[in-house]
């Protein structure tokens, strides 16, 4: 565990060099919007990682998507998702939530032992539930503030309270504990590509839709985070300590005044 504390650490230590780099060239720039004052930066990342995406892992993800067999697809998303059962489980009894937290332990034994390993995901149609609770989400549920948004290199849309999690989250990854390190790098690889696959289609409707993807990712990934911070229940939200998130409920006051309601979904928020 020690030397995943260490590679988490470095990977931190990386990011956040990398990171303050181009936040120094971006700070002279006026801010276009006050929820992401570093947008000149997070424009040049979201170019790079885009055309990373469309050389590298866009092509490996369609070819993974059409010709390896659909159940081999299902039993890959399982077995990783079975994985973060575990951390989301930590972070859930982190945020005072027993019953998903012990849900989601019960999900990782029932999987990990009667689901081959977690290939199967017999949990769910038992009627556990599936969570995906990380340190962002835990530090967010305590009262820390979002900060303003980032575009990380090849990681993708994060937040400054999301990026500072980032090494908790590796660190806490289970299978950064696979031997050998082939398989490890193997594993990360293949994860990496299946996620890739799954948002396959609705990434192609992104690039023929005549917008700002850019604008599009930062604004849906924004109210994402919010709504797993609170499970979707507004009643829960703490009053803003930032500027940022000030303004994220501004926006959400405006377009809730603009849109009718909705109605309650069917799905019982974690306790």
């Amino acid at each position: 565990m020690t030397g995943s504390i260490t590679k988490a650490a470095r990977r931190g230590r990386g990011l956040a060099v990398a990171v303050a780099a181009g936040l120094l060239l971006a700070g002279c720039a006026t801010p276009q919007n006050p929820k992401d004052p570093f947008e000149p930066f997070n424009r040049t990342v979201f170019t790079f990682n885009d055309n990373v995406d469309r050389v590298a892992l866009k092509p490996v993800a369609t070819a993974y998507k059409d010709h390896v067999p659909g159940f081999m697809q299902t039993g890959v998303n399982n077995f990783f998702g079975n994985l973060n059962d575990l951390w989301s489980a930590a972070n859930n009894f982190m945020q005072l939530k027993g019953q998903a937290g012990m849900n989601d332990l019960t999900r990782f034994g029932l999987n990990s032992t009667f689901g081959m390993l977690g290939l199967l995901d017999i949990a769910s149609p038992a009627g556990l539930s599936k969570h995906n609770e990380d340190f962002g989400q835990t530090l967010g549920y305590w009262g820390m503030p979002s900060g303003p948004y980032l575009m990380l290199p090849i990681l993708g849309p994060s937040t400054v309270r999301d990026t500072a999690a980032l090494p908790a989250d590796l660190w806490a990854d289970p299978w950064s504990e696979a031997n050998p390190t082939r398989l490890r790098n193997t594993g990360i690889g293949v994860r990496a590509v299946d996620q890739r696959a799954t948002i396959l289609d609705a990434s192609n409707l992104l690039e023929e839709a005549a917008l700002d993807r850019y604008e599009f990712i930062r604004d849906g990934y924004l109210q994402r985070r919010e709504s797993k911070v609170y499970d979707d229940d507004r009643s829960k939200r703490r009053k803003p300590k930032s500027k940022y998130d000030a303004d994220a409920d501004d926006d959400d006051q405006d377009m809730a005044q603009q849109q009718p309601e909705t109605p309650a979904s069917a799905e019982t928020p974690s306790k």
